[in-house]
């Protein structure tokens, strides 16, 4: 789709042939975007797209090389994230640094609190601000209060209470639903329409297709750096989207080969647990993909790190092969066969600060070492074979892997674990916060490694996903299992009638 050249009248901040490169990079290649009061304006694109370069851009964090930035369609420079606050532009990051041992007025205004006339922090004023910055978003939260005594929910509330202690004319909002529940999320999209009625201008940058069609009023599409198009969502299809994201079609992202079901490898019978899970049975066979789908808490990936030995069912046996395994710790998962790919890839899957070799060659290293030296060009070949098959996109595997973007981060802690020549792999969220090419390699290696013969288990929370990638599905609902569905019986309405309740039906 062609640009709008009308599309700058009355926006409240422009872009104009911004231009930004790093060493060997060209993240921004003349690229243009237009945000209008009281509208959502959704920045898509994948990961390496530029989108969080152009958020540094108008935050002042990088400065472009060429290219104009336009309040009110007057130039403006951003020397500072300062400077771009002053000019009303502020940020609701994914992952906003806060402090529990600190108040909620004190977060909301650290780095810019209200001073009496002798210098000092006027505490009256900054909690009286807080409260009513708080109110403006509908919450009734205590300023008074410590972060520490808040849930999940509320600590967002005050990040985005924070980035509005500034007079913002623009709030960007990156991927502000990853870590929330589709309660939190309901309520940030009454927040979202809170803030448009107030006359704000919102960049909103999310993964999710069902949000973007749902809270956005305009798009505009970026890819490998440059300027796609843009226009008003009621006028673009997904189909349209992922076609200028990705320069392929919607129907093959999810890129399932026939599958040649094989004998069972994995059979789970009983397993229990006081608090997580009941009475958790189900075979898995060879060449098969078997999903799992469920609300949040409903125990999908406590049952999967028992299978993982990460902790251990009260009762119940698993069979592997044929063969009775009692699996009491990961390393004797892995001589099993069982391997793990966790949905907090950050925490429990990566090791950040080591370069991408060493994170994919750790589970490895008898093979990689002779006589108890490592040896360097046998890592190296083992993390270039397995990154190869996936499509990493990194400057050289000396990368350290806290540098990738989260769906190369993802592909490198699969990698690892495919690396230790597994018979099952669990996949736990694969694909969560990843754009939709990331997506896209990442199921058509599931799908290879289906047709060579390995038994996988996905555990996914959209719809999509594992009706698209699934021979058979398992729902689970508070802890059990609340249905089993393959073939024909494999519709959103069945998966989501087990999931709340509504029936218990078996396919």
């Amino acid at each position: 789709m062609q640009p709008d050249p009308a599309s700058r009248d009355g926006a409240v901040l422009s872009l104009r042939g911004i231009v930004k490169t790093f060493p060997g990079v060209r993240a921004l290649d003349g690229v243009r975007l237009d945000l209008f009061p009281g509208q959502v304006t959704a920045l898509i694109g994948e990961n390496g797209a530029g989108k969080s370069t152009i958020v540094k851009v108008l935050t002042g964090i990088h400065q472009p090389d060429e290219g104009q930035i336009l309040v009110a369609g007057q130039p403006v420079r951003f020397p500072t994230a300062q400077a771009a606050g002053a000019a009303g532009v502020t940020a609701i990051h994914q992952e906003t640094v806060l402090f529990d041992e600190m108040t909620v007025a004190e977060n909301i205004f650290i780095g810019h609190a209200p001073r009496t006339r002798w210098g000092l922090i006027d505490r009256r004023a900054m909690r009286d601000r807080a409260a009513e910055i708080l109110r403006g978003i509908g919450s009734d939260l205590d300023p008074a209060t410590r972060l520490r005594d808040l849930g999940i929910a509320s600590k967002h509330l005050v990040a985005i209470a924070r980035a509005l202690s500034v007079d913002a004319r623009v709030v960007i909002m990156d991927e502000p639903t990853a870590a929330l529940s589709h309660k939190e999320i309901a309520e940030l999209y009454e927040l979202v329409e809170t803030l448009k009625a107030q006359g704000k201008a919102i960049l909103f940058i999310s993964h999710k297709f069902d949000e973007i069609f749902r809270i956005a009023d305009r798009w505009t599409v970026f890819r490998d750096g440059a300027f796609v198009g843009e226009g008003a969502m009621g006028d673009v299809t997904e189909g349209q989207l992922v076609q200028m994201m990705v320069g392929r079609s919607v129907d093959q992202i999810y890129p399932k080969r026939p599958a040649r079901i094989g004998p069972p490898v994995l059979t789970v019978a009983g397993y229990c647990h006081p608090t997580e899970y009941e009475d958790i049975t189900f075979t898995l066979h060879q060449g098969e993909i078997l999903g799992f789908y469920g609300l949040v808490g409903a125990g999908r990936s406590e049952v999967m790190q028992a299978l993982f030995g990460i902790s251990q069912p009260a009762k119940g046996a698993c069979r592997i092969a044929g063969d009775v395994r009692v699996i009491r710790s990961t390393a004797q998962a892995v001589q099993a066969g069982i391997v793990y790919v966790p949905e907090d890839r950050g925490r429990q899957g990566a090791v950040k600060g080591l370069p991408i070799f060493q994170n994919v060659t750790l589970p490895s290293l008898a093979r990689t070492s002779r006589g108890g030296f490592l040896r360097l060009a046998e890592e190296f070949a083992l993390a270039r074979e397995y990154t190869q098959r996936l499509d990493l996109r990194a400057a050289s595997l000396d990368q350290d892997i806290g540098l990738l973007s989260g769906g190369n981060q993802q592909k490198v802690v699969i990698a690892k674990w495919l690396a230790t020549q597994p018979r099952i792999i669990i996949l736990d969220e694969p694909t969560k916060g990843i754009d939709i090419g990331s997506k896209a390699a990442v199921h058509d290696f599931m799908s290879e490694l289906a047709a060579q013969g390995l038994a996988v288990i996905m555990v996914s929370s959209e719809i999509p996903e594992v009706l698209g990638m699934s021979d058979r599905i398992i729902v689970m609902r508070e802890g059990r299992i609340a249905g089993e569905f393959a073939g024909a019986a494999m519709t959103p309405e069945n998966l989501i009638r087990a999931a709340v309740g509504i029936e218990r039906t078996a396919a």
